[in-house]
């Protein structure tokens, strides 16, 4: 099946047919800057929203 299962993750046909794709568009010397660049532009984005939850949880807690 080549729909996402019910956990909300992607089939492994579905990450396979996208990594060859990524491969083809932006070939194999570029491919591992894209990775870096991807995965530090998720962990910014993953500490901004933890810092809006404990922002949030701060101004629960005075109230």
């Amino acid at each position: 099946m080549l729909y996402a299962n019910t956990l909300g993750f992607a089939s492994p046909a579905i990450l396979l047919f996208l990594g060859v794709v990524a491969l083809i568009i932006f070939g194999p010397k570029k491919l591992p800057e894209f990775g870096r660049a991807m995965g530090s532009s998720l962990k910014e984005f993953k500490d901004a929203t933890d810092g809006i939850m404990k922002d949030h949880d701060k101004d629960d807690v005075r109230k």
